[in-house]
């Protein structure tokens, strides 16, 4: 069985990254999402267990004591942090993996996982990441401030990513997610595991 590839995206706050995968996941097979750990409160509609798994950050603690995190961050003064377990078990399993995670846990993750394929998001404009990060109508003016000087910071980081996307009309950010996933499945290494029966009847 071929071993599933894991990828890596991330984007400032406001880019539309989680709204792209989310929507990626539900229109390409055997292609999941590692849902992280977080110590910051939910958001209105936010579910336990589907957006995040929301702990307290004693709880946190606990885990990274115990080495439990393929990666982990603090951002915002919230911790995130992604099970490593989890993800190494879908691999093994031969699916493929999406990390929504900041650039710091990507750094992280690519040092374990050299052969991971990475992904980062820009929006199209400044203005237009301030618009979004005033449509979503739950932070104070202050925490958007904070938000969008973090983001100049955070982009700084593109030229370590292996793909830029601009979100700038979601279908066709999408559809260049798609085919940055599609790609990777269509390698020689993968193919060939994934085909082994019929390339060994084609040579025989």
């Amino acid at each position: 069985m071929a071993r599933g590839t894991l990828f890596i995206v991330s984007a400032p706050s406001g880019a539309g990254k989680t709204s792209l995968v989310r929507t990626l996941i539900q229109q390409v097979e055997h292609l999941l999402i590692s849902i992280s750990h977080t110590t910051r409160a939910p958001r209105p509609k936010e579910q336990n267990g589907i957006d995040y798994h929301f702990v307290s950050v004693a709880d946190f603690e606990a885990m990274l004591a115990k080495a439990q995190f393929l990666e982990h961050a603090r951002v915002f003064d919230n911790y995130y942090g992604t099970s490593s377990v989890w993800v190494n078990e879908q691999l093994a399993a031969g699916q493929d993996v999406i990390l929504e995670i900041d650039w710091q846990g990507a750094q992280q993750v690519r040092q374990l996982y050299p052969d991971s394929v990475s992904i980062f998001i820009v929006p199209p404009s400044q203005t237009e990441l301030a618009n979004r990060l005033r449509g979503r109508a739950q932070d104070s003016e202050e925490v958007i401030n904070r938000r969008l000087q973090e983001a100049v910071s955070e982009m700084q980081h593109y030229a370590e990513f292996d793909y830029l996307v601009i979100n700038d009309v979601f279908e066709q950010a999408l559809q260049e997610l798609q085919t940055i996933v599609l790609s990777q499945r269509l390698k020689v290494v993968q193919q060939s595991q994934r085909h082994t029966a019929l390339l060994q009847q084609l040579l025989a």
